[in-house]
């Protein structure tokens, strides 16, 4: 992980609800599908509203908020501080009581108190994790926060898939009666190990197009990659839901801390 994701995300926070056709109805989704999943693992021995959960790249809040909803004690944290302003000003607009504050992924042993009975990284954020030793580092600080007893739940986008097609862009998604359009453009490495994203926001005003371009990199982190730098630092009962069976718009990751 390099500075180019902090930019990238610090550049994203004021239009991240643009990625989206309605932003406040995917809060209230995702934190339906997320909270089912969640409940189904751990629900039987604790209520949803006694849980404590810490999103560790919260964004703007698009998950912490709809879980928060539930009822979860939640805490965000993110590694940009602009992200982290908006998810403040948002959580308050819905009504719902989060701290938020800064912190790395690798550094959340020393950034943040206590633990956890959730810790959750959603929206495809851990493979801004570039190199083995990041991953790791990440992983072992994730299982640092993640109580006795407790899940850790990840997602991600489906890479095992996307390595071998080596697609040059997503779909286009048109909003607003054609009037906003989000893509991405997708430069892969030569090894399909990496590849560098150019986002993409072009909206019409008034009869003027304007366009909004952010860059950052990712690693195609295929499953198996995953589990083992999860199962090496502590995790066991690794289990991988795809979208058809979890209802989620990504693969899903959950582990358990023994």
């Amino acid at each position: 992980m390099n500075e180019s994701v902090l930019d990238f995300y610090d550049e994203l926070t004021e239009d991240y609800h643009l990625l989206f056709a309605d932003w406040k109805r995917a809060v209230t989704w995702q934190g339906d599908v997320l909270s089912r999943i969640i409940e189904a693992r751990l629900g039987g021995a604790r209520e949803a509203a006694a849980l404590s959960l810490l999103d560790c790249s919260c964004g703007i809040g698009t998950q912490a908020i709809g879980l928060a909803q539930h009822g979860f004690r939640v805490t965000g944290t993110d590694l940009s501080p602009v992200s982290i302003a908006r998810a403040r000003r948002e959580a308050a607009s819905f009504g719902v009581d989060i701290p938020f504050g800064m912190a790395d992924f690798r550094t959340l042993a020393q950034d943040v108190a206590g633990e956890f009975d959730v810790v959750l990284s959603a929206d495809n954020a851990v493979p801004h994790l570039l190199t083995d030793e990041d991953l790791a580092l990440a992983a072992r600080n994730m299982h640092a926060k993640v109580t006795a007893g407790g899940l850790l739940l990840l997602t991600m986008r489906d890479y095992d898939m996307l390595a071998q097609e080596k697609p040059g862009a997503s779909q286009p998604r048109t909003f607003d009666n054609g009037k906003r359009i989000v893509f991405q453009v997708w430069d892969w490495a030569d090894d399909a190990k990496t590849y560098r994203v150019n986002h993409f926001i072009l909206q019409e005003t008034d009869g003027h197009w304007s366009t909004k371009h952010s860059q950052t990199r990712y690693r195609a982190l295929l499953r198996d990659e995953l589990s083992h730098a999860l199962r090496t630092v502590g995790f066991s009962e690794i289990e991988w839901l795809m979208p058809e069976e979890s209802g989620y718009y990504q693969p899903v990751v959950t582990a358990r801390k023994l």
